[in-house]
């Protein structure tokens, strides 16, 4: 068979099977990462029919994937938003890094899998979805609860966190010096504060060059100095996650809301591709050996989110069942985690098991999340029960 006839009849079937799993997840109300890396680990090394032919496609569409996800992510927030956000919650952000990190580095570094791999886990295991936590949100009509504020303000924290460590675990994974580590950690600190400085003074001017009332004119604007500032970003080692995250802050008001409404199509299905991948490139073979591991990480990182959403509910003054509900939605793990596992993949700096861990463990809390977020309150009223009230 011709070879381009070949690539599209094996694209096509990705594209209508990861749109089958889509629709099964949406069936059993669950996120569809964890079955889009299930699909990937079928055909990808290892899987019962191996893909070949669309290697170079979909690497390039999964690096624009992560750039779309991040860039609507920054979308959501305004300058503002951040600054509020960061000053609320930063006590409780601390603490969630403090229990939700060590974990992850404590495995790794159990494992033999030296600092680079215990820095990589630890971002793995700390990160909570923000997908996922809003889309349970939404779907369980607790977007105007008292613990909502506390969830989102952590969220935020962890987004911000995840500037300034991405490009540091850059410059690790790289294997630069010492001197050169600090000098991506000083240039990301850099540029993450500009970037704010001009959000803050001067977004609107950001939001009127990419602007423009035709659709066509305008995605092409907004996709187009996503993909350049990704690229610069990524050249200045500050990564380019990163990179669209900051313009997507930099972008606000209707611009932004219009925007996050004309790419989300695209990001939904660049962003499946990069799942796709991710299990595309990890044996499943490789998954049994780390999988006691995986359920170990799964019950302490779950017990430690709770812990840290409880904490910071408490803090501000809410009752024992709306923490109960703030430390259950901030379980779930899913892109962040996957992109964090797939960088250090993609620089061979850490062992093949590393990314099977990842993938077990993410496939597990994107399930667990929702789950735990769904019963958690009959659960908790369950407990509160006196024999009085029986």
């Amino acid at each position: 068979m011709d070879h381009t006839a070949l690539e599209l009849i094996e694209l096509g079937a990705v594209f209508f099977g990861l749109g089958l799993l889509g629709r099964l997840a949406g069936r059993i109300g669950l996120s569809p990462i964890p079955l889009y890396l299930i699909g990937g680990l079928c055909f990808g090394t290892g899987g019962l029919i191996p893909l070949g032919d669309i290697g170079e496609f979909t690497s390039l569409a999964s690096e624009v994937g992560v750039v779309l996800l991040l860039l609507l992510l920054g979308l959501e927030y305004s300058a503002t938003e951040l600054m509020t956000g960061l000053r609320r919650s930063w006590m409780g952000g601390v603490l969630d890094i403090v229990l939700n990190a060590a974990p992850g580095i404590a495995v790794a570094l159990i494992l033999g899998w030296g600092p680079v791999g215990a820095m990589v886990m630890g971002g793995v295991t700390y990160i909570s979805s923000s997908g996922i936590v809003a889309k349970v949100l939404s779907d369980l009509g607790r977007l105007g609860n008292r613990e909502t504020p506390t969830i989102l303000s952590i969220l935020v924290f962890e987004d911000l966190v995840m500037a300034v460590y991405l490009p540091i675990l850059t410059a690790l994974l790289v294997g630069v010096t010492l001197l050169g580590g600090l000098e991506a950690v000083a240039i990301s600190v850099a540029v993450i504060a500009v970037v704010l400085v001009v959000a803050l003074r001067w977004g609107r001017y950001v939001s009127m060059v990419v602007d423009s009332p035709d659709r066509e004119v305008f995605l092409l604007k907004v996709l187009g100095a996503a993909l350049l500032v990704a690229g610069l970003a990524s050249a200045l080692q500050v990564s380019a996650a990163v990179g669209a995250f900051l313009l997507g802050i930099a972008i606000s008001g209707s611009t932004a809301h219009n925007a996050t409404r004309l790419l989300e199509p695209l990001r939904d299905l660049f962003a499946a591709v990069f799942f796709v991948v991710f299990g595309l490139n990890t044996d499943p073979r490789a998954i049994p050996p780390v999988l006691g591991w995986a359920i170990v990480l799964a019950v302490s990182t779950s017990l430690t989110k709770i812990a840290t959403g409880w904490w910071a509910a408490r803090r501000a003054g809410i009752g024992k069942l709306g923490r109960a509900r703030a430390g259950a939605a901030l379980i779930a793990r899913g892109e962040f985690s996957i992109v964090i596992a797939g960088l250090a993949v993609s620089y061979a700096a850490v062992p093949n098991e590393l990314a099977a861990l990842a993938t077990a463990y993410v496939l597990i809390m994107a399930v667990l999340g929702p789950i735990a977020a769904k019963f958690v309150e009959p659960v908790a009223r369950a407990l509160q029960r006196t024999p009085a009230h029986q």
